[in-house]
C-alpha cells in the first residue's frame, strides 16, 4: 500500500520552507519517526504536510539513520524477518516487554548512542520536536530529563493500543487518537496525555455521488458484486493466503488483496488464482472507495484511512504482538470489529457490508476525525511550544571529535557488544528495540535455523522516496 507522504529515503527530508500567514507565530518543528513499516512514517509525513499548511517550517528525520553503525537498519530486517518467519518469536518479546514495562537494557544502550546525534540533527532555532515512533520517544525523553533538550518533545502515538515502549519520561505531551489509547497511556504513567484524532491524509474520505462507480470501474471491479478489500500491512505479512481463501470460501464476498512490497506473495497470489491482487499501490483512496469492507491484521494506519473513509473494518487473523494489541482496542472503541473465530466470518462481512454493525462502524469510524482543525495533532504540537515560551532550543553538550568534526568512536570491543545485543534482539512491540533478557538466545538460535543468512534478500526493506510535494 501507499500513502502520499510514505517512507522517508533514509535521509533528513529537507526543511519545508513556507510563507507566513497574517497573524500567525510561525514555528520550526522537528519530527522523528521510523521506517519500520510504513505506519509511522505515513503518520509523520501527514504532520508535517499539516503543520506546513499552517504556516510552520518542518524537519524531518529517520531514527534509523541516526544510529551508529546501521545498527537501525539491521534491527528493521530483523524485525521483518521475525513477522515473516518466526511470530511466535514476536509474541514473546512483546508480551516480555509488557510484562517487565519496557525495553532492556541493550536496547536502551543502543537508544543512547543516538542522543547527541539528535541534538545535533536540530537546528538551533527549533521550537518542538515530535516522535511518531517509541524508540525516537525515548531518546527525547531522556535528553529533556538531562536537561539537554529545552524544547518541548512530543509522542503522537500512532497505534489504538499503547505498549509500554509508548510512554517515556520526559516527554512533554503524548497524543493519542482516541479516549481508549489515552487511557492506556495514562494508566501507563504519561505525565500528559490529549485525544487529538487520527492523521490521514485527506485523499482518504467518503466518496461523493459517482466516485464509487468510477473506482469500481477504474480497478475492473463489478457492478453489485459485494469486495472485501484484504490487507496486510507495507511489508504484506501474516495469513494472508488462508484468509483471502476463507473470505472466498466464505461466499458473502470476494476477496481484493493488497499485497504491500511483497512481491513473492503477489505470484503467490497469481499462482492460486485469486483474480483481484495489487502490490504496492498508490491509489489505495479508490480501492477503498471500490469496496464494501476491508480486513486487516495489524490495526495500523491502513485502518484509520479505510475509516475516513468511511469503509467498515474488520480484524482476523491479526499477526501477533501490536496487530491483536490493536484489534482489541479498535474493538473496545467500536470502530473494528474483531472476528476472533473463523466460523463467525461470513455472518460479520454480511453485517459490515449491508447490516446495521457497517452502518454503526462508519459513523462511529468518521467521528474520530475532528471537524475543526484547531482540534487536531498539528494545533496540539504547536500549542505546546507557545505554552512553553520560547525555549533557548536544542543545548548538545561539548563532546570529543574525531576527523572532520565526526564524533570520537567509543572503543570498538564496547561499541560491537552494544550493537550485537541490541539488534539482534531490537525487533519488539510497536516496531521498536526491545531487548528481553532472558528468551533472546532462544529465540536467535530458532532463527539460525529457520533463516538462511544469506537468503538473497536486500539488507533492509525497500524504501520509497518522500513524494515530490512533500520534499
Amino acid at each position: 500500500m501507499s500513502h502520499v507522504g510514505g517512507p522517508t529515503d533514509g535521509r533528513a527530508a529537507k526543511a519545508t520552507l513556507v510563507h507566513q500567514r497574517p497573524g500567525t507565530d510561525r514555528l520550526r518543528v522537528g519530527i522523528i519517526s521510523a521506517s519500520m513499516g510504513a505506519g509511522h512514517d505515513g503518520a509523520a509525513a501527514e504532520l508535517s504536510r499539516r503543520l506546513t499548511a499552517d504556516g510552520h517550517t518542518v524537519d524531518r528525520w529517520d531514527l534509523l539513520d541516526l544510529l551508529p553503525a546501521r545498527a537501525g537498519r539491521a534491527a528493521s530486517s530483523l524485525y521483518h524477518r521475525l513477522l515473516e518467519h518466526a511470530p511466535w518469536a514476536y509474541q514473546r518479546i512483546y508480551t516480555r516487554t509488557e510484562r517487565v514495562g519496557g525495553a532492556g537494557p541493550a536496547a536502551r544502550a543502543l537508544l543512547r548512542t543516538a542522543q547527541d546525534r539528535v541534538l545535533r540533527a536540530l537546528p538551533a532555532d527549533t521550537g518542538a520536536v515530535v516522535s511518531t515512533y517509541p524508540g525516537a520517544s525515548h531518546v527525547l525523553g531522556r535528553l529533556r530529563q538531562a536537561g539537554r533538550l529545552t524544547i518541548p518533545a512530543v509522542t503522537y502515538m500512532t497505534d489504538f493500543s499503547v505498549h509500554p515502549l509508548w510512554v517515556a519520561r520526559g516527554i512533554d505531551l503524548h497524543l493519542a487518537v482516541h479516549e481508549v489509547p489515552a487511557a492506556q497511556a495514562r494508566a501507563l504513567g504519561a505525565a500528559k496525555v490529549q485525544v487529538c484524532g487520527p492523521v490521514t491524509d485527506p485523499r482518504f474520505r467518503p466518496p461523493q455521488a459517482g466516485e464509487r462507480a468510477a473506482a469500481r470501474e477504474r480497478f475492473g471491479l463489478l457492478p453489485g458484486v459485494r469486495y472485501a478489500l484484504l490487507v496486510a500491512g507495507s511489508w504484506g505479512v501474516g495469513p494472508v493466503r488462508r484468509v483471502a481463501a476463507e473470505i472466498s470460501a466464505s461466499g458473502v464476498a470476494v476477496p481484493v488483496v493488497v499485497c504491500g512490497r511483497n512481491r513473492a506473495l503477489v505470484r503467490q497470489f497469481a499462482a492460486d488464482g485469486i483474480e483481484h491482487v495489487h502490490g504496492w499501490t498508490d491509489d489505495m483512496p479508490h480501492l477503498m472507495w471500490a469496496c464494501d469492507v476491508m480486513v486487516q491484521n495489524a490495526g495500523g494506519l491502513t485502518s484509520l484511512e479505510a475509516l475516513a473513509s468511511g469503509l467498515p473494518v474488520a480484524s482476523f487473523r491479526c499477526i501477533p504482538g501490536h496487530g491483536t494489541a490493536n484489534a482489541a482496542a479498535l474493538d473496545e472503541a467500536g470502530v473494528a470489529l474483531w472476528i476472533r473465530d473463523a466460523a463467525g466470518l461470513p455472518a460479520a462481512l454480511d453485517d459490515l457490508m449491508g447490516g446495521g454493525a457497517g452502518l454503526w462502524q462508519r459513523t462511529s469510524g468518521l467521528s474520530l476525525f475532528p471537524a475543526d482543525p484547531a482540534l487536531g495533532p498539528a494545533a496540539a504540537i504547536a500549542g505546546a511550544r507557545l505554552a512553553a515560551g520560547r525555549p533557548a532550543g536544542p543545548q548538545p553538550e561539548p563532546a570529543a571529535h574525531g576527523k572532520a568534526g565526526v564524533p570520537a568512536r567509543r572503543p570498538a570491543v564496547r561499541l560491537a557488544a552494544t550493537f550485537a545485543a541490541a539488534t539482534t534482539v531490537w525487533a519488539g512491540a510497536v516496531g521498536t528495540a526491545v531487548a528481553t533478557g532472558h528468551d533472546a538466545p532462544v529465540i536467535l538460535r530458532s532463527l539460525e535455523h529457520r533463516i538462511a543468512p544469506d537468503s538473497g534478500r536486500p539488507a533492509h526493506p525497500a524504501v520509497v522516496p518522500v513524494p515530490e510535494e512533500l520534499r
